[in-house]
């Protein structure tokens, strides 16, 4: 970044909108799905994508950890007799396949993307290495975290919160199909209620499942919110990033 770009950037920063200057996205494979069965649906894709270019395009530094449950996952191979670590790894090269579908649409959109992935295939992506992945922030190129943390039993959400905290971002912005956490199953139970913000504690003591166990620990551990939302709501995106009343906030 020249000395141009960089007052650039702090004229932004002294401006901007945004509670939040360096976030951490969390997809989950599930959701590229859109209404099919299984794989990436183009139009649900490019939706996200254009959420997406939007917030980077204001100069807020995005890292996104993508899940792979569209393609392959782990615990269902795991479940039907396959071995748990082979299964987990094919699971973690499904991710690879949607941060690269993922990067081409961003490309497409103008908006330059990296990804770096925990198990190494250098002849298609980079291997993660956490000096490289802070650099391209600073540099405003969008982030794409692939292949979870590159062990088995350890889920992508997991992966979402030990790169969150490498990274040093501000919060972890997890996208669901749901905007928020209730009270109960708001498929369910109609008399369930989203809440606007909830203490770690809070959630453990009422049992409500906002990340698994290990990822969860981490994050309040470390510190570091989490906001749940739905991908699916326009603009919502945006709105997390601004700190606006989107979806639940996870705080310490």
């Amino acid at each position: 970044m020249n000395s141009l770009q960089s007052a650039a950037a702090e004229v932004l920063a002294a401006s901007s909108p945004f509670a939040h200057r360096r976030v951490l996205l969390k997809l989950s494979g599930e959701a590229l799905m859109g209404d099919d069965a299984y794989g990436i649906n183009r139009d649900t894709l490019h939706a996200m994508v254009g959420e997406i270019a939007g917030v980077a395009a204001l100069g807020v530094e995005l890292a996104i950890v993508i899940g792979g449950g569209n393609i392959f996952r782990g615990m269902a191979g795991g479940a039907t007799g396959m071995d748990r670590a082979t299964a987990d790894y094919m699971g973690m090269l499904a991710t690879v396949m949607n941060s690269l579908a993922l990067q081409d649409a961003l490309r497409q959109r103008g908006v330059v993307a990296r990804v770096q992935s925990a198990l190494k295939i250098e002849q298609v992506v980079e291997p993660y290495i956490r000096p490289k992945a802070l650099r391209y922030l600073e540099e405003g190129k969008v982030v794409i975290f692939a292949a979870g943390t590159g062990n088995p039993f350890f889920t992508t959400d997991t992966a979402a919160a030990l790169r969150g905290a490498e990274m040093g971002v501000e919060v972890v912005l997890k996208a669901t199909k749901v905007d928020g956490v209730y009270t109960a199953d708001p498929m369910k139970d109609s008399r369930a209620t989203r809440y606007q913000r909830i203490s770690f504690d809070e959630a453990i003591s009422r049992n409500l499942q906002v990340m698994d166990a290990t990822a969860f620990a981490l994050c309040r551990d470390q510190k570091l919110p989490i906001r749940v939302f739905s991908i699916f709501k326009e603009g919502a995106l945006m709105r997390a990033v601004r700190g606006e009343d989107e979806g639940t906030l996870v705080h310490v």
